[in-house]
């Protein structure tokens, strides 16, 4: 299957938002996090981190499009305990990315392709699909995993 991996691009108008977040209950973070990827942020991750005073924290950070940083405020604002936000522009470089499949003795499994000035750099097989797999033919996942790379290897030496 032929693929358009003209897609890589540099973003030159990203921003990263933190807050250190010491007052909440961190089972509300993978809420928080999906509230935030569903309005459009490209990356949410907490870092575990010790504040003054040595009391365990959280450092939220999301890298989000500069069009929309209202949009994200108004998410960590109503769902965090935090009081405040930094801000800092980022660039972002974005690999060329495509999907192929090959077959395993397991089934089909999608690989994540990435591409660098149209030169493969990057493949992965689909953790999603590596898992139903192993568990639908109760075979291990690494070997699974390690299938669809030596398949995808073997294809693209062809």
């Amino acid at each position: 299957m032929k693929f358009d991996h003209t897609n890589e691009h540099l973003d030159e108008e990203m921003v990263i938002i933190q807050a250190n977040i010491d007052d909440m209950n961190p089972e509300w973070s993978p809420f928080v996090t999906d509230k935030l990827l569903e309005m459009g942020a490209n990356d949410v991750y907490w870092i575990p981190i010790i504040m003054k005073k040595g009391r365990p924290g959280l450092m939220l950070n999301v890298l989000i499009h500069a069009n929309l940083l209202e949009k994200a405020e108004t998410v960590i604002f109503r769902e965090t305990t935090t009081l405040g936000l930094r801000y800092m522009r980022a660039a972002c470089h974005r690999l060329g990315r495509g999907f192929e499949k090959v077959t395993t003795p397991w089934g089909d499994i999608t690989v994540k392709t990435g591409y660098h000035r149209g030169e493969l750099v990057q493949f992965a097989p689909e953790f999603a699909d590596c898992e139903r797999a192993a568990k639908a033919n109760n075979v291990p996942l690494q070997a699974v995993y390690e299938a669809a790379r030596r398949q995808f290897g073997t294809e693209k030496e062809k």
